[in-house]
């Protein structure tokens, strides 16, 4: 009895050592990263007009720089079916005729020796899993890096408080400018290597999650 209680005090701390900590707002990994300001002298000339605050009927608003702003609007769906159907039968037999000694058949207390030797092993499996996940919506995130080729690395959150808990999405990936729209948005499926995180916290969340003793009895380290 004294080793279980101290397996169960150990299995109690590996538990509580593994738990990652909570998400929080404002992560300093998420932060927006803002573009450097030049300091450029202003020159009186007497003008109205200035050239960096100008723009022709060909130019470019589309994000592709550092601090640039992009939406992404996301629109994964995936659906996952499998199913799995195995059947194994095996039979086998061995007779072993009566022995002759001497020109005789063996015998024990008057009865010939014989023997019958037989098998049958059966096996059915049957497994199907189904799988369908959808996830929709919109959130802007922040251009952080500008690649050689021209690619843009994008990140951002948000989060939403409603009544005691909070419901986040992160959003880390690689785009093609290319790709973003005239309004400065590009669908998730454009998006490559992306990292998509939606979850939340507080008691509506808590509630859903497993204590470690539920966890462990449900996991493959249960032996039973």
């Amino acid at each position: 009895m004294r080793l279980f209680w101290m397996s169960l005090a150990l299995l109690s701390l590996a538990a509580c050592s593994s738990n990652q900590p909570a998400p929080m707002p404002d992560d300093p990994f998420y932060a927006p990263v803002l573009p450097e300001e030049r300091s450029q002298p202003v020159v009186p000339t007497g003008s109205l007009y200035e050239a960096k605050y100008s723009d022709n009927l060909y130019s470019d608003i589309k994000a592709r720089r550092l601090g640039d702003i992009i939406t992404v609007t996301l629109q994964e769906r995936t659906t996952a079916s499998k199913s799995a159907n195995t059947e194994t039968a095996k039979e086998s037999n061995v007779d072993l005729p009566v022995p002759n000694i001497l020109g005789r058949a063996a015998t024990i207390n008057g009865n010939p020796i014989a023997a019958t030797l037989g098998g049958t092993r059966d096996f059915t499996g049957d497994a199907t899993a189904d799988q369908s996940n959808q996830l929709s919506g919109e959130i802007t995130v922040t251009v952080i890096r500008t690649l050689a080729n021209g690619n843009l690395i994008v990140r951002g959150e948000k989060w939403l408080r409603i009544n005691t808990g909070d419901e986040y999405i992160r959003l880390t990936g690689i785009i093609r400018p290319q790709d973003v729209s005239a309004d400065n948005t590009i669908p998730s499926t454009r998006v490559a290597n992306a990292r998509i995180e939606y979850s939340g916290t507080g008691t509506l969340a808590a509630t859903q999650d497993q204590g470690w003793l539920s966890k462990f009895f449900n996991s493959s380290y249960w032996p039973f």
